[in-house]
């Protein structure tokens, strides 16, 4: 499946922004979709995910309550709304896919489990 994220910006402190992203194939449904993002000189990291009915959500504690995943099977395409954003969510955020048959949230929440990847949306949160 290919993924293209969209809606990336520069905000202020307590802001918000939605990244839409959207993929392309037949099989949208069967993947579980997540968002990760890269700040400048540090690793990627886990922001959110959804399974493949969107009646799952997960989220890191560092973004919980103020960011939502969303899905749409019907329009491919995976949406995370950010709220009250802060400085420290700056960075280029992916959306990714994986084709799991069960998981866990250590499997969850790890870049390297997840099969593809979008080019990645940037946000500039200024303080």
């Amino acid at each position: 499946v290919q993924l293209q994220a969209s809606g990336g910006g520069l905000v202020q402190a307590g802001g918000y922004l939605r990244l839409s992203c959207a993929a392309a194939g037949r099989t949208f449904s069967s993947y579980v979709m997540a968002w990760f993002r890269q700040a400048p000189g540090k690793e990627r990291e886990f922001v959110a995910a959804i399974n493949w009915g969107g009646g799952s959500t997960y989220y890191a504690d560092s973004v919980k309550g103020r960011f939502t995943i969303s899905r749409d099977n019907a329009k491919n395409t995976v949406y995370l709304q950010m709220n009250n954003l802060k400085p420290e969510d700056t960075a280029v955020y992916y959306c990714a896919a994986a084709n799991f048959m069960f998981y866990n949230r250590v499997v969850l929440t790890s870049s390297a489990h997840y099969d593809y990847w979008g080019q990645g949306t940037e946000v500039t949160v200024s303080s």
